[in-house]
């Protein structure tokens, strides 16, 4: 059904399990509180939220370092 709908828009089909890494980065990226993304997923355990799902993009190491300048530059 995902491969049908994906070919009816004429998008690139990824596979689901990706979109699902996807979310979880981009909720934490946007600072939902981790515990609320391992029950939107539904993981038992926040090690999985964290150490398998979450990956952090380069944006987000530049924004945190960013962050860190201003502070010491204060």
């Amino acid at each position: 059904m995902w491969t049908q709908l994906c070919e009816s828009l004429d998008v690139l089909r990824v596979p689901l399990h990706a979109l699902r890494h996807t979310c979880v980065s981009l909720l934490l990226a946007m600072g939902v509180h981790p515990r609320v993304v391992m029950e939107i997923v539904g993981h038992s355990a926040m090690e999985m939220t964290m150490n398998v799902y979450g990956h952090v993009t380069l944006g987000t190491q530049r924004a945190a370092l960013d962050q860190l300048d201003e502070e010491l530059g204060e």
